[in-house]
């Protein structure tokens, strides 16, 4: 047991070693973050302002108004 012990300490610290500081995203990380944002955000504005949502939000609104208490 004591040799398996040794092996996966010595396996840990060389995978450790190899892994390296970590600074931060990359300025081309950034990029390919924000594009990706981006598209999300157009998908998102184009199922939002689709006619079913809207009118669906609408009907929403409007029977949340005409409640009675």
């Amino acid at each position: 047991m004591t040799g398996l012990k040794t092996l996966l300490r010595r396996d840990i610290s060389r995978l450790r070693a190899l892994d390296g500081p970590d600074e931060g995203m990359s300025t081309a990380e950034y990029a390919i973050g924000t594009i990706a944002a981006a598209a999300f955000a157009a998908v998102l504005y184009g199922i939002v302002t689709g006619d079913s949502i809207v009118s669906a939000l609408t009907s929403l609104v409007e029977r949340a108004l005409a409640v009675e208490f």
